[in-house]
């Protein structure tokens, strides 16, 4: 188990550093302390090195990248109707980033700071612990807040993510990690890379994206992930009805021992599990290193997002997101990789 560090480069007047973790099977994660950035989970295989995620090289590249590529969201992952709620009789106002809503923790989000760093490594796992205290003063959600998050990579090759909160007010805290999946062997699009769910259902949205309320059956349908199938296979489905993405909500059944998601490569050479004590997985197609290809709807990412249903805090029956005040709270996301075949 190893542990390296470098600076990464300097964003806003910041250092920004790159904390590489590394298991005795070669398998490496990289953690960017802007944004508390995943910027490479990759496994050795046969002295090749397997890139699990969309990653950029350059550091500028994640200065206010427009995917959220691989970045921490928070304090409320997901859109927030009308960039406002009630919290204890009071009506919070936040700053809209997708007028007139607010996403992703809105413009003074997780995504848009620089993290303190600590590291730590035992005989069988390395981690890098981030933290941050945001104030609402920065991001108008209530209460002063902090935030650990931490990275851990075991000899087993799962890589843990946890969220830790404590804020002086109550307040809303839905985080989670805006991952890229592609687990193909030359990344190039997702024609070869599967997906399946463990969920039965997704949420209808309307045509910002945000939630109806109303939670649709997913069988017969090119959403209908229980069974693996590739996203090209699900999205021609869709295409017949002018579909022509994914960018959905779906709900699942938190779970330490079943996977909430798993993307593997129809080769058969390797995928990755996903594991998280909430509710939902938001699906999202892209091609984030490529603009102009994802215009053309050429897609080589996958983002999975776990979390708790979107715009919660408007939905009595999507979950709980408040955080309560002097409480800590702590929500987990594990992806495990695993090799198939030589």
């Amino acid at each position: 188990m190893q542990i390296t560090q470098e600076v990464a480069g300097e964003l806003h007047h910041q250092t920004v550093t790159k904390y590489v973790l590394t298991n005795d099977q070669g398998t490496r994660a990289a953690i960017l302390t802007w944004g508390a950035t995943l910027q490479e989970f990759s496994a050795l295989e046969d002295g090749q090195r397997h890139q699990l995620i969309v990653q950029e090289q350059d550091l500028a590249a994640y200065d206010h990248n427009p995917y959220y590529l691989c970045q921490a969201l928070g304090r409320v992952a997901g859109r927030i109707a009308g960039a406002q709620f009630d919290l204890n009789g009071r009506t919070v106002h936040l700053d809209p980033n997708e007028a007139p809503n607010a996403s992703h923790g809105g413009p003074h989000g997780f995504t848009f700071v620089n993290w303190a760093a600590t590291t730590q490594q035992t005989a069988t796992a390395v981690s890098v612990q981030l933290t941050h205290t945001t104030t609402e003063a920065a991001d108008k959600y209530p209460g002063t807040m902090a935030t650990t998050i931490t990275y851990t990579l075991t000899n087993d090759n799962q890589l843990t993510i946890t969220f830790t909160a404590k804020s002086d007010a109550p307040t809303l805290f839905n985080p989670t990690i805006h991952t890229y999946f592609n687990v193909t062997d030359d990344q190039h699009d997702l024609k070869d890379q599967w997906l399946q769910l463990n969920s039965t259902h997704r949420l209808a949205l309307d045509q910002a994206k945000i939630p109806t309320g109303e939670k649709v059956a997913l069988a017969g349908t090119g959403f209908d992930f229980q069974t693996p199938q590739t996203i090209q296979e699900g999205l021609a489905k869709l295409q017949k009805h002018g579909i022509v993405e994914y960018d959905d909500a779906f709900e699942v059944t938190p779970s330490a021992t079943t996977p909430i998601a798993t993307v593997g490569d129809t080769t058969g050479h390797r995928e990755v599990r996903v594991y998280s004590d909430r509710n939902a997985v938001v699906v999202f197609t892209a091609n984030p290193t490529d603009p102009k290809r994802a215009d053309q709807r050429d897609y080589n990412a996958l983002a999975l997002e776990a979390q708790t249903l979107p715009d919660a805090i408007h939905h009595a029956d999507f979950g709980d997101v408040v955080l309560p005040a002097h409480q800590s709270v702590t929500h987990t996301i594990r992806y495990q990789y695993v090799r198939q075949s030589n």
